[in-house]
């Protein structure tokens, strides 16, 4: 420690007046810093100044860059250290960031940038596939290659909306049951094996369309282990049979919209149905049977479900006036289908405005022209010819481009390159 020679300090109350001077040791410089943890620094053989040689040792940098200084100073010279910590300079590090942060970061992302971040590196890989990032998922229309299919369900997707598609085998590589609740595939290009080897991994399924697929005893089976489906859209599909159908619908205890029009149905599939749905249905659709659907099919229809509010029997050409009776038990009945039902007359739908609860009339093909601007008049209160479509059990209605189902808006949608 250096010395200081200090004159004798009075104490405050003092009124002598007195000062002190410095007698610095030069000498002892060395030993002071080394006390105070300071390197020294050097000076070369040139008498020019260097950074301290721990540095120098720790951090191989290029030759320090040395600032001129004014004449009279020339043995000083400034010397700029290295940064240490370079991620310094541009701020945090994404490797820093939390897996909760980056998570929020990429439930921003759309499909197309989620699926390239997931290339950047393993944890970014494991980080967009979470689960939490792919509850909806949209590919309407999209060629599906081998193992696409397999890789992204298994995700966690729970809402899957894929009309249209062309799909490719999952090639799953789990047996574990998929989280998915609600699934389109309406009018898919799929293999029956392919279709079964995705519904058999499916038991959650509140929401199914496979309308226009060609299906199998073993997929109507797959579908029946779901008790919690509330929708199901099979119009247009074949392949299974009556006795499939029968142990879906009696397994399926809660379905409320049950649409089953255009099967490749025989009169034995007719009576299954009609048979077997559950009483819980509320709209039912099975449109499409000609002589296949009988005036004794309505009455076991109406009976045992007793709470339809829409019901579709279009284009049934055995259906007389004298089923009208039964609909009139139906005390919540407000929509009715009766298109193209060739043996009802015109005259004879005037008997359905007694209907209370009836809103909705559609009798295309019955009415001409004239005749349906009489029935309107005759009938102000209700509704007749407005759709011609049905909406029971479908995933979509309306704009095919909103992205959503049964309500339910699809989040990751794979954009096309030009958008």
């Amino acid at each position: 420690v250096c010395r200081k020679h200090l004159q004798e300090i009075p104490s405050s109350s003092s009124n002598v007046s007195t000062s002190f001077t410095w007698d610095w040791d030069s000498s002892k410089t060395s030993e002071f810093l080394s006390g105070m943890g300071v390197s020294v620094l050097k000076k070369d053989k040139l008498g020019n100044e260097n950074t301290p040689q721990d540095l120098l040792v720790s951090s191989p940098c290029p030759p320090q860059k040395r600032q001129k200084v004014k004449e009279k100073e020339r043995d000083f010279v400034i010397v700029r250290r290295p940064r240490l910590l370079r991620e310094a300079e541009s701020g945090v590090s994404w490797d820093a960031l939390p897996d909760e942060l980056l998570l929020a970061i990429f439930a921003y992302l759309p499909l197309n940038d989620l699926l390239k971040v997931s290339l950047i590196c393993k944890r970014w890989h494991r980080l967009s596939f979470d689960e939490s990032l792919w509850q909806t998922l949209d590919l309407t229309g999209r060629n599906l290659l081998p193992g696409v299919i397999g890789q992204l369900l298994p995700a966690g997707v729970t809402v899957f909306r894929c009309p249209r598609s062309c799909i490719g085998n999952p090639l799953f590589k789990t047996s574990k049951p998929l989280r998915v609740q609600h699934m389109d595939l309406s009018n898919c290009t799929v293999s029956v094996a392919d279709l079964q080897s995705i519904l058999c991994l499916c038991e959650r399924l509140q929401n199914l369309s496979l309308e226009g697929l060609v299906l199998s005893d073993n997929i109507i089976k797959s579908i029946a282990k779901n008790l919690s489906l509330m929708r199901l859209n099979l119009c247009g599909c074949s392949g299974f049979s009556a006795e499939a159908l029968e142990l879906m619908l009696s397994s399926c205890s809660m379905l409320e919209e049950l649409n089953l029009s255009w099967c490749d149905f025989t009169a034995t599939h007719v009576k299954a149905a009609v048979n077997h749905v559950t009483s819980k249905v509320t709209q039912l659709n099975l449109s499409g049977y000609r002589q296949n659907l009988q005036i004794p099919d309505v009455k076991t229809l109406v009976e045992r479900c007793p709470f339809l509010v829409h019901l579709d029997l279009s284009d049934s050409v055995m259906l007389k006036p004298e089923c009208f009776q039964y609909f009139h038990q139906l005390i919540f009945l407000q929509h009715l289908c009766l298109s193209r039902c060739y043996q009802i007359s015109p005259a004879a739908l005037v008997e359905l405005g007694k209907i209370p609860t009836l809103k909705t009339l559609q009798v295309f093909g019955i009415v001409t022209d004239s005749s349906l601007q009489l029935l309107k008049e005759t009938l102000p209160d209700m509704k007749i010819n407005c759709s011609h479509f049905t909406s029971i059990a479908r995933p979509t209605v309306g704009s095919k481009k909103n992205h959503e189902i049964w309500g339910i808006k699809c989040r990751l949608t794979l954009r096309n390159p030009s958008g």
